[in-house]
């Protein structure tokens, strides 16, 4: 039997291993210079003036909605299809969820959605980058700045996105994931980018239990902080970003190539001015496939083809926020559809060429094609 494909695939290289060592030997081992160089490396990746790294792309989220100072009742508007830390985040900064339904071609946020979405208590909109693909941020940014609401962008998945010509992280506050799996990863961490030196600074407090130097505290705070050898793993992984993301997007070109043909299946459609990271190569299983979604993960599985369904639920309808004050369902059926049809399908950099090739040749027999 072929050796199994996985659906992610993590390789620290010796440039990794170099710089840990050199913080190692160095004695530094909390938030330090390598911290700090990361800071600036994603700062320039996104055309921002601040990066505030922290220690989880959760935190980032929960972070920058504090430094909205939002209030008991003040509302965010998001997508239903996410992760849950999107909603998470909003609990936990004390503010009430809103949904609206997604875009079913790239399965982000919706913006004739958001509008009608938006109360007369909505403070901020909160799209999500699924996937890898930046939503409709030239819509949405005009949306909010009418509406004179805030941008916190959960980029988790989408290092290097853009938006006719403008990076994912800058339309207001982006919060991007470092999480073992993501495109640059420290294991566990996240970053925060903006151009606002006010909210900057309030995030920089933030992390560090409120304070800017010994016992001078400012503000209700946290420890969100980053480790230098955290950093130190992410540093060389967001130098080969152009060059990773290029093999992400040459292996989706070819398990497009090869699948779409295939009677019920739709690939990936990358929507006119964005680029796509490719995080996550996620394809639809419609009803006029020979098999539903579930079937061919498990056959690929079988198959020793690794595979992942993010997500199959749409957010709210997890038991624990069934009933929570603090979420406001609404109708969502475009986040139903995807939630029952969505499958990703391993993209990653490290797949050679047959590799790719076996995957479409799995799919095509599964589907009797």
């Amino acid at each position: 039997m072929s050796d199994p494909i996985e659906i992610s695939k993590v390789v620290v290289g010796e440039d990794e291993q170099r710089l840990v060592s050199e913080v190692l030997r160095s004695g530094r081992l909390a938030q330090g210079p390598m911290v700090a160089r990361l800071e600036q490396g994603f700062a320039a990746l996104c055309g921002v003036r601040h990066a505030v790294a922290v220690n989880s792309g959760t935190s980032a989220l929960i972070a920058a909605l504090q430094a909205e100072r939002l209030r008991a009742g003040d509302e965010v508007v998001t997508t239903p299809f996410t992760f849950v830390a999107t909603l998470n985040a909003i609990l936990e900064a004390g503010a009430t969820a809103r949904f609206a339904d997604i875009d079913p071609a790239t399965f982000n946020i919706d913006p004739d959605g958001v509008a009608a979405a938006i109360t007369d208590r909505t403070r901020v909109v909160m799209p999500v980058h699924l996937y890898g693909q930046p939503a409709a941020m030239d819509t949405i940014s005009e949306l909010a700045a009418v509406r004179d609401l805030s941008i916190v962008e959960d980029a988790a998945q989408a290092h290097g996105a853009m938006v006719a010509g403008r990076s994912a992280g800058s339309y207001g506050s982006g919060c991007f994931s470092l999480y073992a799996t993501k495109n640059v990863s420290t294991g566990e961490g996240g970053i925060i980018t903006t151009n606002d030196d006010e909210r900057a600074d309030r995030m920089r407090l933030l992390r560090n239990q409120g304070t800017r130097g010994h016992d001078q505290y400012e503000v209700q705070g946290h420890n969100y902080r980053l480790t230098d050898v955290q950093a130190a793993i992410a540093l060389p992984q967001l130098e080969r970003l152009e060059a990773s993301t290029a093999r992400r997007r040459a292996n989706a070109a070819r398990l497009s190539a090869g699948l779409e043909d295939l009677v019920g299946i739709v690939v990936p459609v990358v929507a006119d001015g964005r680029t796509h990271v490719f995080h996550q190569y996620t394809i639809r299983v419609t009803p006029a496939a020979r098999v539903d979604r579930d079937a061919v993960a498990a056959q690929l599985r079988a198959r020793g083809v690794g595979t992942g369904i993010y997500y199959p639920r749409v957010v709210f309808e997890h038991d624990c926020y069934r009933d929570h004050p603090g979420v406001v369902t609404s109708e969502v059926p475009e986040a139903f559809r995807a939630a029952r049809e969505v499958l990703s399908l391993p993209v990653h950099p490290h797949l050679s060429v047959s590799d790719i090739d076996r995957i479409i040749e799995e799919i095509r027999t599964i589907l009797g094609a």
